[in-house]
């Protein structure tokens, strides 16, 4: 198969061989370290459905990535990076509600929404790169 190609943080093309050197993957597994940090503490861990959703879609956007780069295709890749900017937006989704409950900061909002567009974006431009070749 040979190996994929992505935009760097400054929008050069980098190779990579394997889901770990993606840097949407990397920044998908920081987010989440930071949002099972927010998720676990009081009145966030107490309220179970939005907690679970909350971690189950910034899981989802890392699982994605990864497994849209074990499909070995670069049409498959380029699909599971539409669930995983999809992810990212209902992960944004719940963010919104866990800040009108008062369950995080607007400090933690707005860092975690800023790490999701992050990845929204390094997402979507591979999946166009992917769709170019």
């Amino acid at each position: 198969m040979g190996s994929f190609r992505e935009f760097g943080e400054f929008g050069v093309m980098a190779s990579f061989q394997r889901f770990e050197d993606i840097k949407a993957w990397q920044k998908a597994r920081e987010l989440n370290k930071a949002i099972y940090g927010v998720t676990s503490s009081d009145p966030f861990s107490r309220d179970f459905g939005l907690r679970d959703q909350t971690q189950r879609a910034a899981v989802s956007i890392m699982a994605s990535i990864a497994e849209g780069f074990g499909r070995r295709s670069n049409r498959e890749f380029a699909n599971f990076l539409v669930i995983a900017h999809g992810s990212a937006a209902e992960t944004q989704s719940h963010l919104y509600i866990a800040s009108d409950l008062n369950y995080i900061s607007e400090s933690d909002f707005e860092k975690l929404y800023g790490m999701l567009d992050e990845i929204s974006r390094m997402v979507m431009a591979l999946n166009l790169h992917l769709r170019k070749t």
